[in-house]
């Protein structure tokens, strides 16, 4: 037997099932139309969002990169909580613009952006977030081109990372951003072709659920933004300070504690340098605010029993869920959070292998996981699927298509 993961709290019945949003699991799926469906949750939203602005200083930002979660109902939904939206390629800007967000309210950052991408970025206005000077020189020139003033940034590349980080993003040799020696000659090209110098932005890692690792680093950060001010010579408008908020998603993870960042960060900027205290600071993350707001719903279509061993096979699977199946980075398949939504406040009362529709091994929902009964017509629940499902899984894998997607 192998332990599920921890249901996020705000989860309950209705009628025996799991409620969404105060709806049972199979009125939501009739109102889909159809198996599987993704349903984000507007309550958790909301909530998620409310207790981070309670823990963290009130002059901290709170950015959405929407990499996590880019479904339009959400982007539309957050466009009402966040300060600032993060974008890390030309469809994820077509994404935005679709739905309406201020272009000012929108940077963009990643790797290898392709001359269309900066074109299309600098015609919109939203800032750029350069991570080599060879991105800087094209932007300048297509900037030039355009006879447009450019929103640029530098994203940097810094010496230290995040410990316990699930992705490391800084520190050492990467792709992603400037060696921090690098950064004030390039700020002060910015500064000479006269474009609208924008700041930093320092992204060091993902999914770490440690409060002094992530506090370490957000004190790294501001202590390297204030070096690299004094070296650029210049003040910096914004400092994106990055993210790194983990959520539980395996058996013995522990919920962030986000009021001990928050009082840490309080007290760090009560004592700022004197080139900072007029930058505007913010966090970027996304899964931390979508990921636990989600929940993935698919039905069972076959139980059988091999040598032994219950298979309940649904019709979803990794071409939706390609993160809670295991192979989207996970060294060790561990099981994520996972219920029988028809049956969610019955007792266990199996071990069970949940499995995908998809003819691949690899397939897997959960592993040897002790479950109620359930039988064919069932519906099966993966929580934290708000966030890097339906938007990083192969859909297209054996011509199954995405799943649904609703906010309620």
């Amino acid at each position: 037997m192998k332990p599920l993961g921890p249901i996020p709290a705000g989860y309950g019945a209705v009628g025996g099932e799991l409620a969404i949003g105060g709806r049972p699991a199979s009125e939501l799926v009739a109102e889909s139309g159809r198996t599987p469906v993704f349903v984000y949750s507007r309550q958790h939203l909301d909530e998620r969002i409310a207790q981070l602005r309670a823990a963290l200083p009130n002059r901290v930002g709170i950015n959405y990169a929407i990499k996590a979660n880019s479904f339009a109902p959400v982007l539309h939904h957050m466009a009402g909580l966040v300060d600032g939206f993060d974008i890390a390629s030309g469809g994820e800007l077509a994404m935005a613009q679709a739905a309406g967000l201020d272009p000012a309210r929108i940077s963009f950052a990643g790797p290898g952006k392709r001359d269309e991408e900066l074109e299309a970025a600098i015609s919109a206005g939203v800032t750029l977030n350069c991570e080599s000077g060879g991105e800087v020189d094209r932007a300048l020139a297509i900037a030039e081109r355009l006879g447009l003033t450019p929103r640029m940034a530098l994203r940097v590349n810094p010496s230290f990372e995040l410990r316990g980080s699930g992705m490391k993003m800084g520190g050492g040799a990467k792709p992603f951003g400037i060696d921090e020696a690098q950064v004030p000659g390039i700020a002060r090209k910015i500064l000479e072709a006269a474009a609208d110098w924008r700041g930093l932005h320092i992204f060091t890692g993902s999914q770490a659920l440690s409060a002094d690792a992530i506090i370490e680093t957000q004190g790294n950060v501001l202590d390297l933004a204030s070096r690299l001010a004094a070296e650029i010579g210049a003040s910096l408008p914004k400092l994106n300070m990055g993210g790194g908020f983990g959520i539980p998603y395996f058996h013995g993870d522990e919920p962030l504690d986000v009021a001990a960042i928050g009082s840490a960060l309080g007290q760090r900027l009560r004592d700022l340098p004197e080139n900072l205290r007029q930058t505007e600071l913010c966090v970027e993350l996304g899964r931390y605010l979508v990921g636990e707001a989600g929940v993935y719903l698919t039905r069972i279509v076959d139980r059988k029993v091999s040598h032994g061993t219950t298979y309940l096979v649904t019709d979803g699977g990794l071409h939706h869920q390609l993160a809670a199946s295991g192979n989207f980075g996970t060294v060790v398949r561990r099981n994520y959070p996972v219920a029988i939504a028809s049956h969610f406040d019955a007792e266990p009362a199996e071990e069970v292998y949940v499995v995908g529709c998809l003819c691949t091994p690899l397939d897997r929902l959960a592993d040897g996981a002790m479950l109620p009964r359930a039988e064919v017509g069932d519906l099966v629940a993966v929580f934290c699927a708000g966030a890097y499902g339906a938007n990083a899984s192969p859909s297209a894998f054996l011509g199954q298509g995405p799943a649904a997607e609703m906010l309620v």
